[in-house]
């Protein structure tokens, strides 16, 4: 009996494991699988945003061109916006995506490199800042990061000190004719008011009295 037992085994073909646990399935639970939502890859969401950064006065480039160290290197991008290249001159940065100046770089290089490949790393983000007044544990610029609000940049900065008017905060937004006075109140964002979430933009001012 034993000796069939294993005859049997020893002629039966192996079936992968993957395809056994396809054939196991329940009609139901297959289509619970093909209904399911892909979830997102966070990495690829993080690229994305890369992509799609805008660069910004005083931020850091690295440019490579292949095969041409010359034409390669770290670049910083001036308080004008433009950067500076060996054979292109001047050109405009800040505006821009990495991709954008790429292919610009790409295109202008056609005169003096046959068929140039160029990439572009952001380095160094220097231009996404915000500006901290007043009465909070640390004053000075401030590294942005994407949606942040008044009450992040706050707790950013060491928080309120207690002598804070922390209802009389306000945000300068702009500079001249054209400049804002956005007011935040300290106390209703705590409480989770929505009218206090206000996206900060570069260049914003939070003033703490």
């Amino acid at each position: 009996m034993k000796w069939s037992l294993v005859v049997l085994m020893a002629i039966t073909p192996a079936m992968p494991v993957a395809a056994m646990a396809q054939q196991t399935q329940s009609p139901a639970a297959a289509t619970s699988q093909s209904t399911a939502p892909t979830t997102q890859n966070p990495s690829t969401k993080d690229s994305s945003d890369i992509a799609h950064y805008i660069i910004g006065a005083e931020d850091s480039l690295q440019i490579t061109v292949w095969k041409e160290p010359t034409l390669s290197g770290a670049v910083p991008v001036r308080p004008d916006g433009r950067i500076s290249m060996v054979l292109l001159g001047d050109l405009q940065a800040a505006g821009m995506t990495p991709m954008e100046l790429a292919a610009d770089i790409t295109q202008r290089l056609k005169k003096y490199v046959q068929d140039p490949i160029v990439s572009i790393v952001v380095i160094g983000v220097n231009s996404q800042r915000i500006f901290m007044i007043g009465q909070v544990g640390h004053v000075g610029a401030l590294s942005m990061t994407p949606g942040m609000t008044p009450l992040q940049a706050i707790a950013a900065a060491g928080g309120l000190s207690p002598f804070a008017h922390s209802k009389r905060i306000y945000i300068l937004r702009g500079t001249g004719t054209t400049q804002q006075k956005i007011h935040f109140d300290y106390k209703k964002a705590l409480k989770g008011d929505n009218k206090q979430d206000v996206s900060l933009e570069p260049g914003d001012t939070i003033v703490v009295p």
